[in-house]
């Protein structure tokens, strides 16, 4: 959510954001709207303040002045009343257009209408070769008895899956070694909730345009991302300046309707409804500059981990159609998946200044005693099990075994090699 004022001061700005990330949203209507509600504003204070004035003099007369003071604020209170009802009514559509409205990109982000128009700004390792013929994650992992497709669709219908032996712990050594290297960081490490409220997600731009590809329960939902409990962690709190910037490594499952992604990945562990996630989160000083240095550096703690892998993968720069609403800049890192032969998305890296923490009314006060929002940022540090099926493609072996990336053997109590030999 962007300041109404810098809004109505800046709506040519605004008007350009939205076109930038192609998202149908009229500035006209919103000022508009916000007049109306500054009107009726002043004129429901200056009944109010009318009322409390007869009332003072209420208390002060008798007789028949009394009564007609009397009536006289009786019919304060219908105009106020009915004002107030008016103003209720504004208020709930200013609402609205203010959740809509789309934070500025930075300058530097691409142009262009989807993910195809994204910029690579960086490439790493050597995409591998084989002396035999790949299999993708589906026939190893069916192979080595790591996954159940058939009972996890039994059990959670569409794109349920059960992980098992190797697999299973191969997911756990991923999520150890994150959180463990994200720690020497300087990192807080939590384990966060997946049911939220609606507040939580509204906070963090996720609603209301994503509540298609939400799991709901009552009126909470089901994350589709650590961030969102970890943003909400901090709500309605002034933070001390001091205290900044506060880093956090989180981990929580992840739920995903994956809402017009029909006729995509059906197949296979690269898109599921039900994943786990460990997620940087980021609250800084409100300053571009600063932002601008974190959203670099948890870029580069995802490579670097990539790299410590050995996994190939490029960077890209998103343009302005492949922004959500709240972001100001986005990276995404791809890994290369080998039975595809091209780069998958593993982590997203994002900026939002004080988009995401003026609506949760996260603040500090700066040296001199001012309040300022915070500025908020996130990315991936490793989602699971789609960073399963890119070390089972690139680390396979012509036996069907699949060679442990040499930082995980530790969590893998010193296997160096996963399952057995089943192709010749």
């Amino acid at each position: 959510m962007l300041d109404i004022k810098f809004i109505r001061e800046n709506s040519e700005l605004i008007k350009l954001a939205a076109t930038k990330k192609h998202l149908s949203f009229n500035v006209d209507e919103l000022v508009k709207v916000d007049t109306e509600r500054l009107n009726l504003l002043k004129v429901v204070e200056d009944l109010r303040g009318e009322q409390n004035r007869a009332s003072e003099e209420i208390a002060k007369s008798s007789g028949e002045e009394r009564n007609g003071l009397i009536e006289s604020m009786r019919r304060v209170k219908e105009d106020l009343k009915k004002k107030e009802e008016e103003l209720e009514d504004v208020m709930k559509s200013w609402r609205v257009l203010m959740l809509s409205v789309p934070n500025i990109p930075d300058v530097s982000v691409p142009e262009g209408a989807s993910d195809a128009d994204n910029k690579e700004v960086k490439k790493w390792g050597t995409i591998p070769t084989f002396s035999f013929t790949p299999l993708d994650h589906i026939a190893l992992m069916e192979g080595q008895d790591m996954v159940d497709f058939e009972r996890g669709t039994k059990t959670s219908g569409f794109r349920g899956y059960f992980l098992k032996n190797d697999a299973a712990m191969l997911e756990m050594a991923i999520w150890q070694y994150i959180m463990n290297t994200w720690q020497t960081k300087g990192f807080i490490p939590m384990l966060v909730p997946s049911l939220v409220k609606r507040e939580a997600l509204l906070g963090t731009g996720y609603l209301p345009q994503g509540e298609d590809d939400l799991y709901k329960d009552g009126n909470d939902y089901f994350a589709g991302t650590g961030e969102v409990a970890t943003m909400f962690f901090h709500s309605d709190e002034v933070l001390e300046q001091s205290s900044l910037p506060k880093k956090y490594i989180v981990w929580s499952p992840c739920f995903r309707k994956e809402a017009g992604s029909h006729g995509k990945d059906v197949k296979g562990l690269i898109r599921v409804h039900e994943f786990y996630k460990c997620e940087q989160v980021v609250l800084c000083e409100a300053s571009h500059e600063q932002s601008v240095t974190y959203h670099e550096e948890i870029t580069r703690n995802a490579e670097e981990m990539m790299e410590a892998l050995g996994l190939p993968y490029h960077t890209v720069a998103n343009c302005g159609g492949d922004l959500g609403l709240g972001q100001v800049k986005k990276y995404d890192i791809e890994v290369w998946m080998p039975s595809q032969e091209k780069y998958r998305e593993t982590h997203s890296a994002s900026y939002f200044h004080d988009f995401q923490t003026r609506r949760l009314n996260i603040r500090y006060k700066d040296t001199e005693g001012k309040l300022l929002y915070t500025h908020s940022l996130n990315n991936t540090a490793g989602a699971t099990p789609r960073l399963v099926t890119a070390i089972i493609e690139n680390y396979q072996q012509a036996d069907g075994t699949i060679k442990v990336p040499d930082v995980l053997v530790p969590f893998m109590n010193g296997k160096t090699i996963l399952g057995k030999s089943f192709r010749s």
